[in-house]
C-alpha cells in the first residue's frame, strides 16, 4: 500500500484524459524515482502555468499572455477567421500549420441532450468580431458529429447577413484509410464530398 499522498497524486493523474488508475500509478512510479530531476521541473512548470495562465479576451485560446500569441502575431492573416470548438481543436490545426489566419473559441458545441445552447458559446462574440469588419473568410472547423454539423450549420444561419465567404473542413476518408474500416457515415460523407479527378 501507498502513502495517503501518493494515492492521493495517483489519483489527481487518473483525472487527466487518458490515464486511468493503473497509468497514474505507473507515472506517479516513473515521477517518484525521478524525483531529483523529472519530478522538480513537473511541479515548477505546473506552478508556473497556473499562475500565468490566461483566456485570450480575443479569441478564446488559453495561453500565458493576453492577447494570445496567435492574435498578438503581426504575420498572421487578420482577413481569415477559423472557427472552432475548443481550445484542443485549435492546437491541433495549429501545430499543422495550414492555416496561417486568426481562430475564434466557442467553448464547445450545441447539443439539446447537454442542455448546451448558443448562448452558452462565444457566439455572440464571433458575430461581433465579423461585425467590427476586415474578416473576408471564416472557415467552419466542427468536428463531424452530429453536434458538431448541428452548430456549424446554426453559425452559418447567423452569418447570412455579412459579406464573407463561408467555408467548412473536408469530410471524408482519412489518408492511408480502408473501406472496409470505416463506418457508414465516414463513407457517406466522402461520396457526397466526391471531386473531379484531374
Amino acid at each position: 500500500m501507498a502513502s495517503q499522498e501518493i494515492e492521493t497524486l495517483a489519483s489527481a493523474l487518473a483525472r487527466l484524459p487518458g490515464l486511468g488508475p493503473r497509468s497514474a500509478r505507473r507515472a506517479v512510479l516513473w515521477l517518484v524515482k525521478r524525483r531529483e530531476t523529472a519530478l522538480r521541473q513537473i511541479v515548477d512548470a505546473l506552478i508556473e502555468v497556473q499562475d500565468k495562465l490566461v483566456e485570450c479576451p480575443v479569441c478564446g485560446n488559453v495561453d500565458t499572455q493576453a492577447p494570445c500569441g496567435i492574435c498578438a502575431d503581426p504575420r498572421r492573416d487578420q482577413r481569415s477567421l477559423c472557427v472552432v470548438e475548443d481550445v484542443a481543436d485549435l492546437w491541433a490545426l495549429d501545430r499543422a500549420k495550414l492555416f496561417t489566419g486568426r481562430y475564434h473559441v466557442l467553448g464547445g458545441r450545441l447539443s439539446a441532450m447537454d442542455g448546451v445552447r448558443p448562448e452558452d458559446l462565444t457566439i455572440a462574440a464571433l458575430l461581433a468580431r465579423v461585425e467590427g469588419g476586415g474578416i473576408d473568410e471564416i472557415v467552419l472547423a466542427m468536428n463531424a458529429t452530429l453536434e458538431g454539423q448541428t452548430t456549424a450549420h446554426y453559425i452559418a444561419e447567423r452569418l447570412e447577413g455579412f459579406p464573407v465567404r463561408l467555408t467548412q473542413l473536408a469530410h471524408g476518408l482519412p489518408v492511408g484509410g480502408e473501406l472496409d474500416y470505416l463506418d457508414e457515415g465516414t463513407l457517406a460523407q466522402a461520396l457526397r464530398a466526391r471531386r473531379p479527378v484531374g
